[in-house]
């Protein structure tokens, strides 16, 4: 298994894992969006993707990080937005190896943290997050707000 930051060349077989990804958390499957919306995002440069490849170059998951930053830290913090890996090739640390890369940028950065947020129902994701030292605050309240 290969790790490496996405280009545009990665765009077609991303976009079908993003849109499986979207269908996981039940918005409508749109492939041509999702095309449309990652290489927007690669050539704005306004967020990191890592794709995990197999050895036969068959694109395995993907892992989507946007920059925020700190005023009181004074620093970048990085925000893991997404993580997926296809269902074929899950169990075999491919998500592991997504977050450690992940960290590896945030430690190439010099970003003060690398932050995620998941539902309490995702238990799978909540596990993994824990094996990978990831800590849980319990210290604030997130709030949204929507239009």
């Amino acid at each position: 298994m290969t790790i490496h930051q996405a280009t545009p060349q990665d765009i077609i077989p991303l976009a079908l894992l993003f849109d499986e990804y979207r269908v996981f958390y039940q918005y409508p499957s749109d492939i041509s969006g999702s095309e449309l919306f990652l290489a927007n995002r690669l050539s704005c440069r306004d967020s990191v993707i890592f794709v995990a490849r197999s050895a036969d170059h068959t694109m395995m998951g993907f892992v989507q990080l946007y920059p925020l930053l700190s005023s009181v830290r004074m620093k970048k913090l990085w925000l893991l937005n997404d993580l997926y890996v296809h269902p074929s090739f899950r169990g075999q640390k491919v998500s592991v190896k997504l977050i450690d890369r992940a960290k590896q940028l945030t430690r190439e950065t010099q970003a003060a943290a690398l932050l995620l947020e998941t539902a309490k129902s995702n238990t799978i994701g909540n596990k993994l997050y824990h094996r990978t030292d990831f800590v849980l605050d319990n210290d604030h309240n997130y709030y949204s707000w929507s239009h």
